[in-house]
């Protein structure tokens, strides 16, 4: 059985939204179960069947529009741009799937109040340094303070050591990011990356920001990790405008 997890957001009634565990698939040790991604080393042929009964058990109208993450700060339209290598899909279209993944890097789904328009980020601490969420902000049409946001499954502070150069990166490009960040021993430091993500969101506009309280380290027998386990699968986060919505206008 395929176990999902549902944010827990007030999105309009015809968006649906979810984010996938590492159970109820056919992937082998050390992808067991349900890896959805092609670049960690699974077999192919067992990604394929996961992402098989993905569609299926949650009907999705197409395949998702499975982008190539780079921890990087480009967004594209889906229904529009044909260069999948981004960490940002928006979507405008009834029936197209926007969808990161994720092993400790945060998912970030969005959506406006009329539920015309949504997105998936992939933001890992490079990317939301960066700016993957103000890029994605900027590919959506609808103002900032329309929209809501829900912070899926990441590794948790206690678990996400960093070095001096991540804290001062953040320092210098995020207003009161210090206070994410708890003394780790000499030089080290442990980070609140959807803390981080958070305070970005707010800080662009996006009041209301709904947070997953899942690790994805700690939670291992739910989750993939990167950090723990280094050769691992990936879980998937999709957003999508179900084709049934209202007409638009």
């Amino acid at each position: 059985m395929i176990e999902m997890i549902q944010p827990q957001w007030p999105a309009p009634a015809h968006l649906s939204a979810c984010c996938t565990t590492r159970r109820g698939g056919v992937s082998q040790t050390p992808f067991d179960s349900f890896n959805l991604a092609l670049h960690v080393g699974d077999d192919a042929g067992r990604v394929d069947r996961n992402r098989q009964a993905l569609r299926a058990e949650l009907q999705l109208p197409a395949e998702p529009g499975w982008i190539n993450q780079t921890h990087g700060t480009r967004a594209v339209v889906l229904e529009q741009d044909d260069c999948r290598d981004a960490d940002a899909a928006v979507t405008r279209a009834q029936g197209q799937v926007a969808v990161v993944m994720t092993a400790d890097c945060l998912p970030i789904l969005l959506c406006n109040q009329a539920g015309t328009e949504v997105a998936a980020v992939h933001a890992g601490w490079r990317g939301l340094q960066a700016g993957v969420v103000q890029a994605a902000l900027e590919a959506m049409r609808s103002a900032n303070d329309q929209l809501m946001a829900w912070i899926g499954p990441g590794i948790s502070q206690p678990h996400f050591e960093v070095g001096e150069e991540v804290r001062a990166a953040f320092i210098d490009s995020v207003r009161g990011a210090a206070k994410f960040f708890t003394p780790h021993g000499s030089g080290h430091w442990l980070c609140d990356l959807a803390g981080l993500a958070e305070r970005v969101l707010h800080q662009q506009a996006v009041s209301r920001v709904y947070r997953d309280a899942h690790c994805s380290f700690r939670d291992d027998e739910l989750f993939y990790s990167y950090r723990r386990d280094a050769v691992t699968g990936r879980m998937a986060s999709l957003i999508w405008i179900n084709q049934s919505a209202p007409p638009q206008g």
